[in-house]
């Protein structure tokens, strides 16, 4: 992931709104969750939704498919593994215990970025 690309990923992040839609998409799982359930989930109107999938999907941060009537929407853990590898590599000097930071499960590939974009970060002294 280039600096820009990163950009992109926080900035879609940045806003509460999208920051519900995607915690709760991280809850969902691969399965993820239809618009309709996200726009009930995060108590917004269906085209709000639509609007804020729509700038996660560009950043890289969800993927989408069709079923029907109805579109599917499941956060893109190879992206959200781009994002913390460049963290990792740009801010830590490729280090993460520089930073404080272990990854849970980061050699598992996607499923460790998942974990950790679910908020299993854990700094050195959280295991004091």
């Amino acid at each position: 992931m280039v600096e820009e690309q990163a950009i992109g990923a926080f900035a879609a992040l940045a806003h509460e709104n999208r920051l519900t839609i995607f915690r709760s998409l991280m809850r969902a799982g691969p399965s993820g969750m239809s618009a309709g359930d996200i726009a009930v989930a995060a108590g917004l109107a269906p085209s709000n939704v639509s609007f804020h999938v729509a700038q996660m999907e560009r950043a890289g941060l969800l993927r989408s498919w069709r079923v029907r009537r109805n579109i599917f929407y499941a956060v893109d853990t190879d992206g959200v593994h781009r994002l913390l590898t460049f963290l990792t590599e740009e801010c830590c000097a490729g280090h993460p215990e520089l930073c404080g930071l272990h990854v849970a499960g980061a050699s598992g590939g996607g499923r460790g970025a998942a974990q950790a974009a679910e908020g299993k970060l854990t700094g050195d002294t959280a295991a004091e």
